[in-house]
Parts: C-alpha cells; sequence; structure tokens
C-alpha cells in the first residue's frame, strides 16, 4: 500500500545506532523506526531480554495481570511524575490515549465542551482517526 515514498535503500541489519544497507552502506538511523524505537540495533542485553521473554509468553492481553509489566510501571513512576503507566504498542494508540485522558480531565473538572486538540502543522501523529485530525 502506497503510504510512504519509498527510498531505493534496502537495510538488512543493525548495530547500535548504525543500519547497513544489503550492499554494506553504513548509514546513521536518525529515525529510529519512524520515533517509536530509539533502542539501538542488536544491543545484546536488549536481545538476551527479547529470547528470555519469547521464551515465556509473546503476548497477553492488558485484559489481565501482568507482573513483568506491573513491576516496569513502578520503576517508571518511581522515576518520574507519573502516578500511573498506560502501555501501549504503537504511538498512534498513545495519541488516542492522551487525546481521551485530556478530554476526560476536562469533563471531570466540568468543562465539557473542552475537546479541542492543538497538533503542529505538518506534523505525523499517527495513522487513526483522531490521531490524523489531530
Amino acid at each position: 500500500m502506497g503510504v510512504y515514498n519509498r527510498t531505493p535503500l534496502a537495510f538488512e541489519r543493525g548495530v547500535g545506532a548504525r543500519l547497513f544497507t544489503t550492499d554494506g552502506e553504513a548509514y546513521l538511523d536518525c529515525m529510529a523506526g519512524i520515533a517509536v524505537n530509539a533502542l539501538g540495533h542488536a544491543n545484546p542485553k536488549l536481545v538476551q531480554a527479547v529470547k528470555d521473554q519469547a521464551e515465556k509468553l509473546w503476548h497477553v492481553s492488558n485484559i489481565f495481570t501482568i507482573p513483568g509489566q506491573e513491576k516496569l510501571a513502578k520503576v517508571l513512576t518511581d522515576a518520574t511524575f507519573a502516578d500511573e503507566v498506560f502501555f501501549t504498542n504503537s504511538g498512534a494508540e498513545a495519541i488516542e490515549c492522551a487525546i481521551k485522558t485530556a478530554r476526560k480531565y476536562h469533563w471531570a473538572k466540568g468543562h465539557p465542551e473542552r475537546i479541542d486538540s492543538i497538533g503542529f502543522d505538518g506534523s505525523f501523529h499517527g495513522r487513526t482517526l483522531a490521531a490524523v485530525n489531530a
């Protein structure tokens, strides 16, 4: 499906912040999966963590208690201003959550008419209906 203008580059592997083409050229990964994966490539600790998890569970719905997710949520809330964490599977889902949270906040404060969101002209918020409209 033609959603992007594609470049003729084809990457076969990555190491840290570098991507390598099928022709062996190295590039600095400045896009990180369009800003959703800023962890670099092939970090041995991350690779091992993924392998360890894959040997246990691949995916469990958020309708169930997920001990590892709760542990990470505590680490994040202890280290930040946040009281709660909402794990999403995409940036668009995170934008949807932010819009809904802001609207719920204003509704709870007695201002249900405060529904407008402001986005930057030319920015990309995702492909969901609310994100595209933002």
